[in-house]
């Protein structure tokens, strides 16, 4: 089953179920892929449904950040709870040992020899796990793999 045919029947679910927070963040999630298909003129593929929901996890994330600074632990709650939602249609992101073997693997794949070939290193590792992983961590592990060598 696609991402978008698994939001719309989780959608349906949610509303029959009255989901308050599991239908509002679906329902944004439905207006956003409806705003990108009427901007890029087709339908969202698998890839367009995850940078929107990446999209989407990044604000809950900024959002938390500002809220707790601000003391406003009500909406710190709301956010979290949006966050759980959508994580849950994120793929397995690739933390720690498993992303220091990505990027290992990558490394021997595009025949990286220096500092020099991180540009090519973190395509390659865009294409291969998009939305999987974490830029900064990546970023980290690639500069520390590509220094090794």
């Amino acid at each position: 089953m696609s991402l978008s045919a698994r939001l719309e029947k989780d959608y349906i679910e949610a509303y029959k179920a009255k989901n308050t927070v599991r239908l509002g963040v679906l329902r944004l999630l439905k207006t956003a892929l409806k705003n990108f298909q009427v901007q890029h003129l087709r339908a969202p593929e698998e890839g367009d449904v995850l940078d929107l929901i990446a999209k989407q996890c990044k604000q809950r994330q900024e959002s938390i950040t500002q809220f707790a600074a601000a003391g406003r632990e009500d909406l710190v709650d709301k956010e979290r709870a949006e966050l759980a939602v959508l994580k849950g249609y994120m793929p397995e992101p690739l933390e720690g040992e498993a992303l220091l073997k990505a990027v290992a693997d990558l490394l021997a794949e595009c025949g990286a020899a220096g500092p020099k070939d991180m540009g090519k290193v973190m395509q390659a590792l865009g294409a291969k796990y998009k939305g999987r992983y974490d830029g900064k961590a990546a970023s980290e592990a690639v500069k520390a793999a590509l220094a090794a060598l």
